[in-house]
């Protein structure tokens, strides 16, 4: 699988991710910033619920795969290049920033009547002490109709 974002140049193949050992979302090692995840605990892309991709939005000092994120708005299209050949456009319908202690789970993980795609990255501020950003950027989308 991979996934392509034409309006900011992102173009990655997606590797599976699920849990860390403490319940905290996994994610690709910030040596490989340009590598994208897929949440595989949750649908794959284009099927029924939330398919969740996640990137970074730098890494060992260098832009990530979704360091660009925030450019994205309504309309914008995601490319999802499924493992059975076929191709799912989502357009972006929302662009949210929202603190990390504030994330909205349900709303991100939670039921949804068809398929749908969530982006997430880091952004806002950095904070230095602990060496992660205070907030993520989360890109809601539905497949384009027609």
């Amino acid at each position: 699988m991979s996934v392509e974002i034409p309006k900011i140049g992102a173009k990655s193949s997606l590797v599976p991710v699920g849990l860390t050992a403490d319940g905290a979302l996994d994610v690709p090692p910030t040596s490989q910033p340009l590598q994208a995840a897929w949440y595989e605990l949750g649908p794959t892309p284009g099927e029924v619920g939330p398919s969740v991709v996640l990137g970074h939005v730098d890494g060992d000092g260098n832009p990530g795969i979704f360091h660009q994120l925030t450019k994205l708005t309504p309309g914008d299209e995601v490319l999802i290049a499924r493992e059975d050949g076929s191709t799912v456009t989502f357009v972006v319908r929302r662009l949210q920033q929202v603190a990390k202690d504030a994330f909205p789970t349900e709303e991100v993980y939670g039921d949804t009547a068809g398929p749908e795609l969530r982006l997430i990255t880091c952004g806002g501020s950095f904070d230095r002490a602990t060496g992660n950003y205070r907030d993520n950027i989360i890109a809601y989308a539905t497949p384009k109709s027609g």
